[in-house]
């Protein structure tokens, strides 16, 4: 009942996103400018996600006092949705997947095989980013964010885990 709750709270979120000149700016001051061009590729609802999951991060760094590298973390938040930036899916697309793949994964699986675009970026952003920032030699933020929707594991960095925790949030 949680998750239902959760995805309304998104949707709404995403019907009302905008991008304010203080949020261009946070980005600016925390990307490089490859990694800025990647960041503004995405749709304005992926930004305004990944720009909520990097506030998120802040104050889970400030909770978690384990001496996580800070900018790192923000970085990995800002560009962990990148996969989705040329294979833009609207919000019905998005919609379409969230429910399909959650009471329907083997007709999933058999439209993504069809060529389903909305199923293929549901399923592969994460590694499909992870790709991207191994071509810009961003090879640590890569091997988080390639894994940000893998099965957690034991020896799951806690990098990992705060941006699962902010990215679940949000």
């Amino acid at each position: 009942m949680i998750w239902i709750f959760r995805r309304i709270k998104q949707f709404f979120r995403a019907v009302t996103a905008e991008i304010t000149i203080d949020d261009e700016k946070y980005v600016m001051a925390h990307l490089k400018p490859k990694e800025q061009e990647l960041f503004f590729a995405m749709g304005t609802v992926d930004q305004y996600h990944s720009l909520k999951v990097a506030y998120t991060i802040e104050r889970l760094i400030i909770e978690d006092k384990q001496g996580i590298d800070r900018e790192f973390l923000i970085r990995c938040a800002l560009l962990h949705d990148i996969g989705k930036a040329n294979r833009r899916v609207g919000i019905c697309g998005k919609i379409f997947a969230v429910l399909v793949m959650t009471f329907a994964p083997k007709w999933a699986d058999d439209l993504e095989l069809k060529g389903n675009s909305a199923i293929f970026v549901y399923r592969n952003h994460a590694e499909i980013g992870g790709q991207k920032l191994q071509r810009l030699g961003l090879f640590q933020e890569a091997k988080i964010i390639a894994r940000h929707h893998s099965p957690p594991r034991e020896d799951d960095s806690r990098e990992l885990k705060l941006l699962r925790i902010a990215d679940d949030e949000n």
